[in-house]
């Protein structure tokens, strides 16, 4: 092997990991590096603590890429905290990345040792100053599969389907029903639209490219004349059964059959004849249903079956009337559906969209006889700018608040502020719980989503969930009572307008016991989306707008209201609070890293006092069923558990810009929403000056009648249908 060196870092895990069954996660990182040809049996070796024991990656964690690359996968679930080596024998060059929990691994520079006479022994003497160790014992690498693409050659792992060959290889092929999220471990591959499809040497058919997978000696052509002309043609037979109403559907300018038409130059629909034709569902303030629009590609159902196993969505009907329904074609509104909108997330089309409410914003705004006051939600801050081609990466706070005032809301508020209330309810509820060993563990009621499916889907454990509403009802709540007051202003003469993240935000103010003698807490709400929408209607220019505070007294707020935005932030606010109440001294580390992360479900034990707090948080609906079932079946328990419906949280929300399967934008954002928390002068909920004063001026104290009577709420068990 010529031109090779061992390359040596020093890897620190901050944190243990376990592998989790449940969920079939196992933290990981990856580790790629390049070889001089062949390498028999290249080997990754951790050297763990100080070099006496070590942890061998190969043969089948190590899979061979393009161009003599190779990506070895480090479980972490046999690593302790501490530092190690990492030795890659026989490479060229490595990059060492993080693939899956980036907030646990951090490394050095590497040491490049490129004298090849030297042994492992002398390396690790480097790293250690330790003698001989033993030596590893080398495992065949499983058989790879040679194929062509275009003429050019490529060696890849069995299984691999021609899309993904033809994706690492830069080589582009138009998808429509194909959708993958690539942090979760989703995929939806039901090759349903033959958008996709290639021509392969000896196959009589075309393949779906998505679907298929390559096997040794398959000479694939994409760019075909056969193959061009059919893709043409199925997407102009998909067009002659869809609405020609794209100037007004919800989806304009974010349709992938719409850019797909555009890309293919289909300025004329070849096949004209009868359309199918359904009632539109406007039965809910959420979502609605257009199946005129459905092209049956099928994702919606792996959003709601596979992620959130809510279960309603499947395919009704046959031939040409076939479509995507729940039984008996029922609106969602008789359903157990949730509206967290991960379906509207995962549509390509417009046949799911959110249920636009701008207009009733408008109309209200221009009523010179209402009060318009606006709140804004911590994801919100974190995406907001990507509807104007910003990078995900940043908090557009400042500028937010200024495009909001500009469209003419008289007060701009922060749903951070309830937040930090939300957190002086809820952790008192907590350690009233904790001390009397009852009702536990308590689970977090911030996501109507979230609290609808437990509704429907485990009734048994309604004594679980906080009773304390969640910040945006919190919010409303105040605004209509000690704010109006302050103000001098008639509750009903108030319009309370929420910016939220999440779909089953609309659908949760609706809700009758949200409605106190026929008022609303918050009457109207609206998406990133939809107030991106109205600034650029306003021609409102992003980079014009200057950076502004909130108003206050509901638009102070600290940092634990901030982490809401992501998933593990509400447990994290709440032990913030918790464990200085409980053992009177302030905290040292306000970083609850444990519970931090984009992994459907994590554990973590934290000390406060003398008490070991057991805490779990999951995201998605699928892995809070999960969760839940193990605590059902007595294979787990815990104190307090964190549940948000949508994967990742709040910053994933159905109301976000969409992110089209590319996950490594919520990393982004999640990033952000930490760094605002870093820089926050506050970052423990009980400490801001404006929600002491709000107890000291109305409520009293934390769990008193009053904020029982306006800041906690019940739930109810609904058919399981």
């Amino acid at each position: 092997m010529n031109n090779t060196f061992t390359q040596i870092h020093t890897v620190k895990f901050q944190q243990p990991l376990h592998a989790d069954v449940e969920t079939n996660h196992n933290p990981a990182f990856e580790v790629r590096f390049e070889a001089d040809g062949e390498i028999p049996v290249p080997q990754v070796v951790i050297w763990l603590g100080s070099g006496e024991e070590q942890h061998v990656v190969q043969g089948e964690q190590i899979r061979k890429g393009i161009n003599n690359t190779y990506v070895a996968t480090v479980p972490a679930n046999l690593i302790p905290i501490g530092d190690h080596m990492l030795q890659v024998q026989g490479c060229r060059k490595l990059d060492l990345a993080t693939a899956i929990e980036p907030d646990w691994v951090k490394t050095s520079k590497p040491l490049n040792i490129d004298t090849p006479s030297l042994t492992t022994q002398q390396l690790l003497a480097r790293r250690f100053g330790k003698g001989p160790v033993r030596p590893t014992e080398a495992k065949p690498i499983p058989a790879m599969v040679r194929v062509t693409v275009n003429g050019q050659q490529v060696v890849v792992e069995p299984e691999t389907t021609i899309l993904e060959v033809t994706r690492q290889l830069g080589i582009r092929i138009p998808t429509l029903c194909h959708f993958k999220l690539d942090s979760f471990n989703v995929e939806h591959r039901m090759g349903s639209c033959r958008v996709c499809v290639v021509e392969v040497e000896d196959r009589h058919n075309l393949l779906p490219a998505c679907c298929t997978p390559v096997v040794d000696g398959m000479k694939i052509k994409t760019n075909s004349l056969r193959a061009i002309n059919a893709r043409r043609t199925m997407l102009d037979l998909i067009l002659s059964d869809h609405p020609k109403e794209c100037l007004t559907c919800e989806a304009n300018q974010s349709c992938e059959l719409q850019n797909l038409a555009h890309e293919f130059g289909l300025h004329k629909v070849l096949y004209e004849g009868e359309q199918s034709t359904y009632a539109i569902d406007l039965a809910n303030e959420a979502i609605v249903r257009n199946l005129d629009k459905c092209i049956m590609c099928r994702r919606c159902e792996t959003a709601c079956n596979e992620i959130q196993t809510v279960g309603i969505l499947s395919g009704v009907r046959r031939g040409f009337e076939a479509v995507v329904a729940p039984t008996g074609e029922k609106s969602l509104a008789d359903t157990k559906c949730v509206f967290c909108g991960q379906c509207v997330a995962a549509c390509p089309v417009g046949a799911l969209s959110a249920n636009n409410r701008t207009y009733d914003v408008w109309t209200a705004l221009n009523n010179p006889r209402k009060k318009v006051i606006v709140q804004t939600a911590p994801a919100v801050r974190a995406a907001f700018h990507e509807a104007f081609d910003k990078p995900a990466g940043s908090c557009s706070t400042g500028k937010l608040v200024s495009a909001l005032r500009n469209l003419g809301f008289d007060h701009v508020f922060d749903t951070d502020f309830a937040a930090d209330l939300t957190i002086m309810e809820e952790a008192t509820e907590f350690i009233a719980r904790l001390n009397k060993n009852e009702n536990l563990p308590i689970l977090t009621s911030c996501c109507p989503g979230w609290v609808k499916f437990f509704e429907h889907q485990f009734p048994e454990l309604m004594y679980m969930p906080s009773t304390a509403k969640s910040p945006q009802q919190m919010f409303g709540a105040i605004a209509k009572s000690y704010y109006a007051n302050k103000i001098g202003v008639n509750p009903e003469d108030l319009v309370v307008v929420s910016v939220m993240p999440c779909l089953a935000k609309k659908y949760e103010a609706s809700r009758s016991e949200f409605a106190p003698g026929g008022i609303r807490d918050v009457d109207i709400v609206i998406s990133t989306r939809e107030l991106a929408s109205m600034c650029k209607e306003a021609g409102i220019m992003y980079d014009s707008l200057p950076e502004s505070d909130f108003d206050n007294p509901l638009g102070e707020s600290s940092g634990a209201g901030v982490i809401f935005a992501a998933s593990g932030g509400v447990l994290e606010a709440a032990l913030r609070s918790a464990s200085e109440w409980l053992t009177g001294e302030t905290l040292a580390n306000v970083d609850f890293e444990a519970v931090r992360g984009l992994s459907g479900i994590r554990e973590a034990t934290v000390t406060i006092g003398d008490t070991q707090v057991k805490a779990a948080v999951a995201s998605g609906l699928g892995n809070a069923r999960r969760l839940l079932e193990k605590i059902k079946a007595g294979d787990a328990s815990y104190h307090a558990i964190e549940i948000m419906a949508c994967p990742g949280g709040c910053i994933n929300g159905g109301g976000q810009p969409f992110i089209h399967g590319d996950t490594r934008i919520l990393e982004k954002r999640r990033a952000a929403i930490y760094a605002e928390d870093a820089h926050k002068p506050i970052r423990k909920s009980h400490e801001n000056e404006y929600i002491k004063k709000l107890y000291e001026e109305f409520l009293g104290e934390p769990g008193s009648e009053k904020a029982h009577q306006l800041l906690h709420t019940h739930f109810q068990k609904r058919d399981n249908l």
